[in-house]
């Protein structure tokens, strides 16, 4: 299964995107700060637990989390990062380079909406757990028409 996380809205405390599950949309994201700078090492630019991970694409895997349990979601091989994981969570607070998933924003801080997380954290690995492979493609949004996605790469 090839999931697609389009960042769309970048704060100076926070990053807010959208995840599809190929192009179907699923729930909103929530990530740390964007702060990658092309053609530079991840350790230049990185401010740990508080920096979003470098876009590109990523493997999946279930893996037993110390914090959060059996079959947490975990990216693997980010460079310069370990133990990504996609979990609930409301703020930035709860990041920690991680992706946050959840239903509905909340409009005045622009956070994950409390009650939201959970269910779609479960809807996400009730989706993920029968496929053999998963990846997940982190991009920059661009235009989206007709009800489907456009990725711009990140060029490297």
């Amino acid at each position: 299964m090839n999931l697609n996380l389009l960042r769309t809205k970048f704060y100076p405390t926070h990053t807010i995107g959208q995840l599809y599950i190929e192009t179907e949309f699923l729930c909103f994201t929530l990530e740390d700060v964007v702060r990658e700078v092309v053609d530079q090492p991840v350790e230049r630019w990185k401010i740990k637990g508080e920096t979003a991970i470098p876009y590109g694409l990523y493997r999946l895997k279930f893996e037993d989390s110390p914090k959060f349990g059996p079959d947490t979601i975990t990216l693997r091989d980010v460079p310069g990062f370990d133990y990504i994981r996609i979990h609930s969570g409301n703020t930035p607070n709860d990041t920690e380079g991680c992706i946050i998933v959840g239903y509905r924003l909340n409009d005045k801080t622009n956070f994950i909406l409390p009650g939201t997380t959970r269910t779609a954290l479960r809807d996400l690995k009730q989706v993920l757990k029968y496929e053999v492979e998963n990846t997940i493609h982190i991009a920059r949004s661009s235009n989206q028409k007709n009800n489907s996605i456009t990725l711009k790469y990140h060029q490297t």
